[in-house]
């Protein structure tokens, strides 16, 4: 089983079947996640 995990905020965007435990990060499709993060620096 892998994972793919937002970089930006840490959510679960997928999950894929596989033969050993990977977990993959990248950015959430259609993500406000760095537009939030820009708000608050």
């Amino acid at each position: 089983m892998g994972t793919i995990i937002c970089q930006t905020c840490n959510s679960a965007v997928d999950h894929f079947e596989d033969e050993k435990v990977t977990t993959y990060y990248a950015k959430c499709p259609d993500c406000q996640c760095s537009e939030k993060s820009e708000d608050l620096a």
